[in-house]
């Protein structure tokens, strides 16, 4: 009774010719996987367009005053930057599309928005070079 029944444990080992297709395998799904990482991150690490908050004001009858930097990879290109304004609770009360034009270097832009309540703090929701027909416009309002 030394010998365990047959099937007991599974296959026997895998030849030589098995194990090497297995590394093969092994090393292949690692260069596919590490080439898509790569691409990935480069399409998705680093942001064309970024804009930051740099100053807020409140303003008379629910208005606030916003400071927006903008940074862009390509500052010859117009963008469009959308800044919101927040109530007490959190909840956007306000937002304004807000014209960057093309500049040799960054662009520090200050613009008022209207506020349903009382605004408390106002951030930059994101920045986009996909300029509406409507603000691209040589003549734009002002306010």
């Amino acid at each position: 009774m030394n010998t365990p029944p047959p099937g007991r444990y599974g296959p026997r080992s895998a030849t030589g010719a098995t194990r090497r297709g297995t590394i093969i395998f092994g090393v292949v799904a690692v260069v596919v996987s590490t080439v898509i990482a790569y691409f990935a991150f480069s399409l998705i690490g680093s942001e064309p367009i970024t804009a930051e908050r740099v100053a807020f004001a409140p303003q008379p009858h629910n208005r606030m005053s916003v400071t927006i930097d903008v940074r862009r990879d390509q500052p010859q290109r117009p963008a469009v930057c959308v800044v919101t304004v927040l109530d007490i609770s959190g909840e956007e009360t306000g937002r304004r599309e807000v014209y960057v034009p093309p500049a040799d270097d960054d662009v520090r832009l200050r613009t008022v928005i209207q506020s349903g309540d009382p605004p408390v703090t106002a951030d930059v929701f994101g920045c986009t070079y996909s300029v509406p027909e409507y603000l691209s416009r040589q003549l734009r309002p002002t306010g």
